[in-house]
């Protein structure tokens, strides 16, 4: 059987402050990308593997796949021998969510090969146990996260502006950016301010900590700011991924070969016109 694991941006990613446990409060609003996917193939075998192709992404029990599968047989009792593989279109330390999203992804897929019917709040708590932002993608549709990102309210959201994604070919680390974010300043010439479009709130506290070390960043969020053909743009997560609200579809094609041109020729690209609502 084979399964999707859609990418995610944050519309807005709010910090409200560092709670006793460590973790940061948070507010962030999520859209699925249903367009940009890792898939997930299983089959029956004798026992569990993981396999990827993509040069890097481990294939043992510490990736987020292993740790999926390994909660769900210790929470239910059920032995899960799939040989899983796993194929990567999302980017890695992009704030898109490509690991968590697979293991969100595993924990739904397992729940209907074993027939075993486990309440989505109970895979929600499970998957909290791996990463605050896993339970998100449990729920397939727009959300916001609060809490650490554990608290899940699916919303119904009209969007239907087309989105362009940048990636450089630099990672970020999440706990970094988060571990930077209090004492982080703003940049001069660099604008953070919200952004209303559609009846939404465009912002990112991260962007804070993250312009600071990577200007390359904020230089590509105000090229694409000031672009005729935009509404808006922002960082999704902790980063690097910056994108841009299109006035019309059809823009997309001229601006990411414009953006490539202007800032850096091996910028990753993807652009998403489909949602889910």
């Amino acid at each position: 059987m084979r399964y999707s694991a859609p990418a995610k941006i944050n519309l807005s990613l709010k910090i409200v402050g560092r709670r006793e446990d460590g973790f940061h409060e948070l507010e962030t609003l999520v859209l699925p990308l249903p367009g940009l996917c890792d898939t997930l193939t299983f089959h029956p075998a004798d026992e569990f593997s993981l396999s990827c192709e993509t040069p890097g992404v481990p294939t043992d029990e510490s990736n987020l796949v292993s740790k999926a599968l390994r909660i769900f047989e210790r929470e239910t009792g059920l032995a899960c021998p799939y040989q899983v593989q796993l194929t990567k279109e999302i980017p890695h330390g992009a704030g898109l969510g490509g690991g968590s999203s697979d293991a969100a992804t595993t924990l739904l897929a397992l729940n209907e090969l074993t027939n075993a019917n486990v309440p989505l709040d109970s895979l929600a708590a499970w998957a909290a146990e791996l990463g605050s932002d896993i339970p998100l993608f449990l729920y397939q549709s727009p959300c916001w996260g609060r809490g650490r990102g554990e608290i899940i309210e699916p919303i119904e959201l009209t969007w239907s502006h087309a989105i362009v994604l940048f990636k450089p070919a630099f990672d970020i680390s999440t706990p970094w950016a988060y571990s930077c974010w209090q004492g982080s300043r703003e940049l001069p010439e660099i604008s953070y301010a919200p952004q209303e479009i559609a009846g939404i709130t465009l912002s990112n506290d991260l962007e804070r900590p993250v312009f600071q070390k990577h200007y390359f960043l904020a230089e590509l969020k105000m090229f694409l700011l000031k672009h005729p053909s935009t509404l808006g743009a922002v960082m999704s997560g902790s980063g690097s991924t910056v994108f841009a609200i299109l006035k019309s579809p059809d823009d997309a094609q001229a601006l990411i070969k414009e953006t490539r041109q202007e800032m850096d020729p091996t910028l990753w690209s993807h652009s998403e016109v489909r949602f889910i609502s």
